[in-house]
């Protein structure tokens, strides 16, 4: 049997801008994401020169905006995101080549640095498998067993992210992790960024900027 597999990068692949910014300015409103930025320009500065990783750079904007956010709190706001905003994001061109892989027999896996939180949803509806970045979370404060469960805090977003940021290399250790890529006589994979060329070397047919 011909088994095929295709791996999407998902912000600026698959859509037109940055799902991180455009949670973050949907979740906290504009003001407060133009302070946010502001106060944190000098390790963005720092990540554009190299200064410091993609990964220590993410972790600083997540924990800003989103430490000891309630994980419930946040997968809901996470849901109303994928609903309102995601659609009118995503590159008709990316959903058609997605169809045309699932109607030749193609596994298609999403292969995000993104949190899967906000992706889930979506690659749930595509029929689509998720990598994704994963957010660190840490229980609530032990409570007296007489209060019931129905009330228990709900854990709180660290504003670490859990392993590593699932981008370059880490794309590949993710994917490998998942898949056995020996089983696959066909892969695919579709990327924009320096990011993804570790994950477009894996691919028999790569794809670099192809919806633009």
């Amino acid at each position: 049997m011909n088994r095929r597999i295709a791996f999407f990068d998902f912000d600026g692949t698959i859509t037109t801008h940055d799902t991180l910014l455009e949670f973050i300015r949907f979740s906290k409103g504009a003001p407060s994401f133009l302070l946010g930025f502001l106060l944190n320009s000098p390790w963005l500065v720092a990540y554009r020169l190299k200064l410091i990783s993609n990964h220590a750079a993410k972790q600083r904007v997540l924990s800003w905006f989103f430490r000891n956010t309630p994980l419930t709190d946040f997968d809901a706001a996470c849901n109303r995101f994928a609903t309102e905003v995601l659609p009118r994001l995503i590159r008709p061109k990316a959903l058609t080549e997605i169809a045309r892989l699932h109607e030749k027999g193609f596994t298609v896996v999403v292969v995000s640095a993104s949190p899967e939180n906000w992706l889930r949803q979506w690659a749930d509806q595509t029929n689509a498998s998720l990598l994704a970045t994963r957010l660190e979370t840490h229980a609530a404060a032990a409570i007296p067993t007489s209060i019931p469960a129905a009330t228990t805090p709900s854990p709180r977003l660290t504003g670490r992210i859990l392993g590593r940021n699932c981008h370059g290399t880490e794309k590949v250790r993710r994917i490998r992790e998942s898949y056995d890529l020996a089983d696959f006589d066909d892969i695919y994979a579709y990327g924009d960024t320096k990011g993804d060329k570790p994950m477009l070397a894996l691919a028999k047919h790569s794809f670099y900027k192809p919806f633009r």
